[in-house]
């Protein structure tokens, strides 16, 4: 008897690295100081010595049973951009600039090739939030998982100087809601969304004209990263005042999070177009439209508040950025909480 007869091959393990390492290589900062393959991942902090108060932000999160998309499609290239936005826009979403991500993948057999392209994903969010990937690990767990299956978890940390901490702490009546749109659904409520579809291979691969894709491709449309857009807003000098991502519970439970007491805030549903995968989603599933709101982003990934006379700049700046606004709704004074209307 010997470890790989158990269920667990090292060989495989270091084949991964191995095929790993090409896709991490694109992810480097100059601040990284160690390289793939070692114990741990170190990082310079000399670039920001010259911040006031340089305050470190993190994030931490997995990808949820999106994965059971995945698996379904044989799709893996796209998941590890998932895992890296749901933590790198937490961190966006305080004021943050990402520095470096870490990925945690177990899996019930090492299929290096496999795990090469579930990275390959890691990788690209890595790439579209300018955060470098200085480490991970890949544990093989016969007998836990499915040998076809694995779960992917991710950890990043950021920097910013504490006076430039978005905190909402300053928001009051009149103040503009921006909401920057999500690529669809990202990874959140997908629990909902494999008891509303079927989940087979059929059913994925059918075309659907008002998605302009098949379902499968939609559903595994990965999350949008907003890293840039709130950069580009910081540089230009635009304070953004609140910030929400929008994640699992929707606009009533993400939205208070950016408010302080005494604030409310005014949604107005008509204000862009839900895309219709929500739509149809909701007929499809006879949901009703508060669960909607409650579970999914319903079309708006991040919204941002924003003075009255920055509105139009700031739009503009999101646009520059590669993202489409919409004014959604305003600030007022009030119970802390959000209003649809």
């Amino acid at each position: 008897m010997d470890y790989k007869k158990a269920g667990v091959d090292i060989e495989a393990g270091y084949k991964s690295v191995e095929l790993m390492k090409e896709h991490i290589k694109g992810t480097m900062r100059k601040e990284v100081l160690t390289n793939i393959g070692g114990f741990s991942g170190a990082f310079s902090m000399e670039s920001f010595k010259n911040m006031e108060k340089p305050t470190l932000v993190s994030g931490t999160d997995g990808v949820g049973t999106k994965l059971k998309l995945a698996f379904l499609l044989d799709k893996h290239d796209t998941i590890g951009i998932d895992c890296v936005a749901m933590c790198v826009n937490d961190i966006a979403c305080a004021g943050g600039e990402p520095l470096f991500f870490l990925d945690y993948i177990a899996c019930g057999k090492n299929e290096p090739q496999k795990i090469a392209t579930i990275v390959s994903g890691v990788a690209e969010g890595c790439k579209q939030a300018n955060a470098a990937l200085i480490g991970g690990e890949t544990a093989e767990m016969p007998g836990f998982y499915p040998v076809d299956e694995y779960d992917l978890a991710g950890f990043a940390v950021g920097v910013v100087d504490e006076k430039d901490l978005i905190t909402g702490k300053d928001l009051k009546a009149n103040d503009v809601i921006i909401g920057i749109a999500s690529s669809g659904i990202h990874s959140n409520g997908y629990s909902l969304v494999r008891k509303v579809f079927s989940m087979n291979e059929e059913a994925l691969n059918t075309y659907y004209e008002s998605l302009g894709k098949t379902l499968g491709e939609t559903l595994l449309t990965p999350t949008k990263i907003y890293v840039k857009a709130l950069k580009t807003l910081k540089d230009a000098g635009v304070k953004v005042k609140a910030c929400s991502h929008i994640t699992g519970g929707g606009f009533y439970e993400n939205i208070p999070r950016m408010l302080p007491e005494g604030i409310h805030a005014v949604i107005k549903k008509d204000s862009y177009e839900v895309p219709a995968i929500f739509k149809m989603m909701s007929v499809d599933g006879d949901i009703e439209e508060k669960m909607m709101y409650n579970t999914y982003n319903m079309g708006i990934g991040m919204m941002i508040a924003v003075e009255p006379e920055d509105v139009n700049y700031a739009m503009e700046l999101i646009k520059i950025a590669g993202e489409t606004p919409y004014v959604v709704g305003e600030i007022t004074t009030g119970d802390k909480g959000v209003t649809l209307v």
